[in-house]
């Protein structure tokens, strides 16, 4: 029996077209999947959209557009996105495919019928571009954090709750144990701690007002708030995907920082509730910068997936972002620093090694050896922890450079065949454990460089390079 490793991505809300943020996210858990596919894990990579709530119903009016059509054409959008980057997913849940919304529905009937849900009236802050309750101190000045040029709005209308306090000594004790601690990287556990142990109050589960999405099953008047339908995603794949009912729990949730609290802290005290099993762990990112500056429409600095893609070729995406990866602090990018780490990285040092090797070895008339191909333990090591840009300047480093660097120091061009052949040879060997190494991050590359130097082929240098360099 394989092991079984299941990975989320955020189901992405289709209000806006994918940016490099969702970018990262889904491209990083890409990466995991493919690793442990790698390694012979039967892996469940699941991502997709979230589609219902207040704002999906206004962005719909505007667009003069039925809610279904305009997430159905939206939610489009992710998935030609995803198909531009390669992304490997098993699974593309929609929070509007009547399965999902079926689960929804038992879970909270679940959740209802153990006394963990009543009715109460809600009075309070909401910010509509995030779908959230807010609190007077988690505003600044005067505005949602994360969208300070919208409004704010007060609400009042009679909602149901969730007993969300009544779970939370069971969280802190939850997190503060090493062995069942389920929140990375350290920083963002502490967060979630300190947060927890200032006391929380019980969250409202349920909408009055908006009608774009799944009715309550004991009181169709009220639909389920949007937070609470998207993050029950993550289970109701697992019920209703062919020969996935196996995988709960997650082995890794991969969440950006804003949405922590939503993961770490009324996710968890559902399942809690539910009876269910708990993730193993949740990791949450940081956010980019784009040349010092935060990324936003109005500054027309924002970066989109498809525009990467056809600038870098896929692989030439896929590297940029990895080696980019906001792992524990927010990461500062931009086009012309993607150009140069590109031409220097893939185009001067990867590709240059790839097409020096093949040419001297086809003069030399050298059928390639046959190498060991596993993943070394520096990179499984930095790969697990999601350290990816740490990994590849690993590689990068400690590999791809050294071998260059063999090559220039040796100089098997001006060497006796046979002692040029065993320098090569050599070469050619680390290149195809190189290759191994980088295929969960650069497959198509990989795959041509494993059909250049192929065990026991006579080696011909390739009519094209792998990385054009970019003027």
């Amino acid at each position: 029996m394989k092991k079984k490793f299941f990975i989320t991505t955020p189901i992405y809300y289709v209000n806006s077209t994918p940016h490099i943020g969702h970018a990262a996210t889904t491209t990083v858990a890409d990466i995991i999947a493919r690793y442990y596919r790698q390694k012979g894990n039967d892996v469940f990579f699941l991502t997709g959209t979230d589609e219902h709530g207040l704002k999906i119903a206004q962005a719909a009016q505007k667009a003069k557009k039925d809610p279904q059509t305009f997430c159905d054409q939206v939610s489009e959008k992710f998935k030609v996105a995803w198909k531009k980057l390669n992304i490997s997913y098993d699974f593309f849940i929609r929070t509007t495919d009547p399965r999902h919304e079926k689960v929804v529905k038992e879970f909270l009937e679940r959740i209802h019928q153990r006394g963990d849900i009543y009715k109460g009236k809600y009075e309070g802050l909401y910010c509509i571009e995030c779908e959230k309750f807010l609190t007077e101190k988690e505003l600044v000045n005067g505005h949602c954090p994360y969208h300070p040029k919208s409004k704010v709005i007060h609400q009042s209308e009679e909602n149901y709750f969730f007993r969300l306090s009544k779970y939370a000594p069971q969280l802190i004790s939850l997190i503060e144990n090493p062995q069942t601690n389920y929140i990375f990287p350290e920083g963002k556990r502490k967060e979630i701690l300190a947060k927890l142990k200032e006391g929380i109050e019980d969250v409202s589960i349920s909408r009055e007002k908006v009608k774009w999405g799944i009715p309550l099953p004991w009181d169709k008047k009220h639909t389920v708030y949007v937070w609470v339908d998207a993050l029950i995603n993550y289970y109701s794949a697992t019920r209703f995907v062919k020969g996935k009912k196996d995988f709960w729990p997650a082995n890794l949730h991969l969440i950006g920082k804003e949405i922590l609290w939503f993961h770490t802290v009324i996710w968890q005290a559902m399942l809690l509730s539910a009876g269910l099993p708990l993730p193993q762990k949740i990791f949450a990112h940081s956010f980019y910068t784009i040349d010092g500056e935060k990324m936003s429409k109005s500054l027309g600095n924002v970066i989109y997936p498809e525009e990467m893609v056809e600038k870098f070729g896929a692989d030439g995406a896929r590297y940029l972002i990895a080696t980019s990866f906001p792992y524990r602090d927010d990461a500062d990018t931009g086009w012309e620093r993607m150009k140069e780490k590109y031409n220097a990285d893939l185009a001067n040092n990867l590709g240059n090694l790839i097409s020096r090797v093949a040419k001297i070895g086809e003069r030399l008339s050298l059928t390639n050896p046959r190498g060991e191909r596993r993943f070394w333990p520096e990179m499984e090591a930095k790969v697990e922890n999601l350290n990816l840009p740490a990994a590849l300047d690993w590689l990068w480093q400690t590999k791809i450079t050294a071998c260059n660097l063999v090559l220039n120091q040796q100089k098997p061009w001006e060497k006796p065949k046979a002692e040029a052949r065993k320098i090569i040879a050599e070469i050619i060997v680390q290149i195809q454990n190189i290759s191994f190494n980088l295929a969960p991050f650069l497959p198509e590359t990989s795959k041509k460089i494993d059909h250049i130097f192929a065990p026991g082929k006579k080696l011909t240098a390739p009519q094209k390079v792998l990385f054009p360099r970019l003027k």
